[in-house]
């Protein structure tokens, strides 16, 4: 038992420890230190999403291209949505146009995520530039999974979780497009199907509801559809109308 002036607390064997101080800062925002929670969340999420780019390196080859231009879509792009989608346009004989819309259509996310991040994070400078390059869905994600912790938790998972990523994403990248590119033709190994591989990976996980669910399906339909009139590549933006009547209607 503990008695501090008026106020007694009572903690018996199977209590769990109390929580550690919080540092006050202004009137309503507060910081905890748990630079070792939030690293291990940070870290354990780089590596996991980093090796993923294995599966780039391997469908960047299967597309046709180089083995250093894989590595520098990587390097260079680096939002692994957006690099699948470019890769599978031109992978189906899709021109560059077709392929820049795609990307671009799906990179716009991270813009929204800029908007949130940039007030946590409150860069200058080239340090700017880096958080810009740095910001997506995984580091913000990891960053406001921190907020219990404080917004030096946030910061720290935000930048960890961010150059984790770049730095795991690239390196299996390489891999991906030195095995790929050793195997020989990638098609009689089957990699042409890494990349729809990939965005159903991407897809399934977050196919958390009935309409969620409906809405995919009837996109798909839709692009086998007009598949026959559309150019290569056009059909999977096109599906996008789907989802936008589908979002709209829902409201």
């Amino acid at each position: 038992m503990t008695c501090v002036g008026p106020t007694v607390v009572r903690f018996s064997r199977a209590t769990a420890a109390p929580p550690q101080p919080l540092i006050r800062l202004g009137k309503n925002e507060g910081v905890t230190t748990a630079p070792r929670e939030t690293s291990r969340d940070a870290l354990s999420v780089a590596f996991t999403v980093g090796t993923y780019g294995v599966a780039f390196g391997a469908a960047g080859i299967a597309a046709g291209f180089s083995v250093l231009q894989t590595c520098l879509f990587s390097l260079l792009t680096f939002t692994g949505a957006s690099q699948f989608a470019a890769v599978g346009v031109m992978a189906a004989g899709g021109g560059a146009a077709s392929a820049v819309a795609a990307a671009t259509m799906l990179g716009t996310r991270n813009a929204l995520y800029g908007l949130q991040m940039a007030p946590l994070v409150r860069a200058t400078g080239v340090k700017r530039v880096a958080a810009a390059h740095l910001t997506i869905d995984e580091s913000t994600g990891v960053a406001l999974a921190q907020t219990p912790r404080g917004t030096h938790a946030m910061r720290r998972g935000f930048w960890l979780t961010g150059a984790g990523v770049y730095l795991f994403w690239n390196l299996f990248t390489l891999l991906g497009a030195l095995g790929a590119k050793a195997l020989g033709n990638p098609a009689s190994w089957g990699l042409d199907a890494a990349v729809p591989a990939a965005f159903l990976g991407l897809l399934w996980p977050r196919l958390t509801t009935t309409f969620l669910r409906v809405v995919a399906l009837s996109s798909m339909v839709f692009a086998l559809l007009v598949t026959s009139w559309l150019p290569a590549g056009l059909p999977i933006i096109a599906s996008v109308l789907v989802a936008v009547v589908c979002g709209w209607r829902e409201r």
